[in-house]
């Protein structure tokens, strides 16, 4: 791959690098890859991917709202959000405090916010299948839990600036793709593949499309690099993003 552009770091790596700063002892991911890792994507520097850059225009922002630990985990797809869609803005999770960022973003009367999140488990009258009409000006701003599902569940419960919000139920008919970590029900998504669904539902297909390429890319030179083999540039992750750049 040639050498990728500089790029400044997005919403997710400057979390990463604050909670880094705040961390007694270093982060040693389990089961995954080892050895120095490229700072911009956090793969293995033979296995990196910073030269595709999939940086698409899109209307649509992103609020991720992770768990702890979820910024150091080399397997955390918020990161690759934040690598596709221009305004993504990422901020830790903690029960007793709140960012006073993450307050002024959800006030701003130019985003439309949407806590995205299982219909099952909030009350009837929250809950939205599409995108409602927007006034003049305002885009939509998808609120993500970026964390394990009970992680996700206890961010919700104790969450009391989101419930003021409607609540984005998703009903996708496929399953998910996502290998890096198991689950034990085939309609949990990962984090970017939540963010791609969210992206379809408002046109935005090409970003959307981009997005769920990128994860696939992204998952066969992790999963490669974990089992100290080369990436196939030739292979169907591959195929599928050059595929997607030519149309």
């Amino acid at each position: 791959m040639s050498e990728p552009p500089l790029k400044l770091p997005h919403a997710v790596s400057r979390l990463r690098t604050e909670r880094l700063a705040r961390s007694a002892k270093p982060f040693l991911a389990r089961g995954g890859i080892k050895g120095d890792r490229c700072p911009g994507c956090r793969l293995v520097p033979s296995h990196c991917i910073c030269a595709l850059l999939p940086e698409v225009p899109t209307k649509v922002g992103m609020c991720l709202l992770m768990a702890d630990i979820e910024p150091l985990k080399p397997s955390n797809t918020g990161w690759l959000i934040a690598d596709v869609v221009p305004d993504t803005f990422a901020f830790g999770w903690a029960r007793t405090e709140v960012d006073p960022a993450l307050l002024a973003l959800l006030a701003d009367p130019q985003w439309q916010p949407y806590v995205v999140f299982p219909g099952e488990f909030v009350e009837p009258e929250r809950v939205v299948h599409a995108v409602q009409p927007l006034l003049a000006g305002q885009r939509p701003l998808f609120i993500l839990l970026d964390a394990t599902w009970p992680e996700a569940r206890k961010m919700f419960r104790k969450s009391p600036y989101l419930n003021r919000l409607p609540v984005l139920c998703l009903a996708p008919e496929q399953v998910s793709r996502y290998q890096l970590r198991r689950s034990k029900r085939d309609d949990h998504f990962c984090t970017s593949e939540v963010a791609s669904l969210c992206l379809e539902l408002t046109g935005e297909v090409q970003a959307a499309d981009t997005l769920q390429a990128y994860l696939d890319v992204y998952t066969h030179h992790y999963l490669q690099a974990k089992h100290q083999l080369p990436p196939d540039l030739q292979g169907p992750a591959h195929e599928r993003w050059q595929g997607l750049k030519k149309s």
